[in-house]
C-alpha cells in the first residue's frame, strides 16, 4: 500500500482531491525484475503508473523479435495503457519489469472521468504523451538515419543517463534491444573499448569517454 505522502512526492501536480481518490480505486500491485507486465495484443484494463524501480517497454515484431523503446521511472506512467484505456484498444508493445517494482493500476471507468473532473490530471496525461513522442522521434532518427555504430553509442548513453556509468547488459541483450546479432554488438563495443569510450567487463561495461 502507498502512502499519500509518497504520492505526493511522485507526483506534486496533482490535486488535493485527486490523490484521495488514487487511494481510494487504485491498486497498488509489485512484480520481480524480469516479470513481463503488459503483452502485445492484450486488452488494457487500467493505466500504469510507477512508483518505485524501472519498467522496460519494447516493440515486438510478429516473429517476437523485439527492439527497446524507452524506460519508465517512478512518478512516471507508460503512455500505451493511457491511450488505449482510452481508446479502448490492445497494446501494441511489451513492458517488462527490468528491476523488482512497484506501481499503481489505475481502473478504466477512472481514466475519462478524471480528464473532465481534474486539470492536473489532464496535464498529467498530455505530458506524458509529448514525453513519450519525443522519446520515440529520438528513436526514428536513430533507426531511420543512422548507422549500427551511431545507433549503439546513442543507447549506450540511455543506458547510462539511466543507470549510471556503469552497466550490466550482456552483448546478446544489447543485441536483443538494438535487433541485430550478437556478433555485430561485440565487434562495435570492442572497437568503442579500442578507441578509450568504455571498458568491458563480463557481462557489463563503464562509459569512460569524457
Amino acid at each position: 500500500m502507498i502512502t499519500r505522502e509518497k504520492l505526493v512526492q511522485l507526483f506534486p501536480d496533482w490535486e488535493k482531491g485527486l490523490y484521495e481518490e488514487v487511494l481510494e480505486h487504485a491498486t497498488f500491485k509489485t512484480a520481480e525484475a524480469g516479470e513481463i507486465l503488459l503483452k502485445k495484443g492484450q486488452n488494457i484494463k487500467s493505466a500504469m503508473l510507477v512508483t518505485e524501480g524501472t519498467v522496460k517497454l519494447y516493440q515486438e515484431d510478429d516473429e517476437g523479435s523485439e527492439f527497446f523503446m524507452y524506460h519508465l521511472n517512478p512518478g512516471e506512467a507508460c503512455a500505451v495503457t493511457l491511450v488505449c484505456n482510452f481508446h479502448l484498444e490492445q497494446s501494441q508493445v511489451l513492458a517488462k519489469a527490468l528491476t523488482d517494482i512497484s506501481y499503481i493500476a489505475i481502473p478504466l471507468e477512472y481514466m475519462d472521468k478524471w480528464l473532465q473532473k481534474y486539470k492536473s490530471w489532464h496535464y498529467f496525461v498530455i505530458r506524458t504523451y509529448r514525453s513519450r513522442y519525443e522519446e520515440l522521434l529520438k528513436t526514428i532518427n536513430e533507426i531511420a538515419f543512422k548507422n549500427m555504430d551511431e545507433r549503439l553509442e546513442f543507447y549506450i548513453k540511455r543506458q547510462v543517463e539511466q543507470s549510471g556509468k556503469t552497466v550490466k547488459l550482456t552483448h546478446q541483450e544489447i543485441a536483443n534491444d538494438l535487433n541485430t546479432s550478437r556478433e555485430v554488438i561485440s565487434r562495435l563495443l570492442k572497437k568503442m573499448e579500442n578507441n578509450g569510450w568504455i571498458s568491458l567487463s563480463r557481462n557489463e561495461f563503464e562509459w569512460i569517454k569524457k
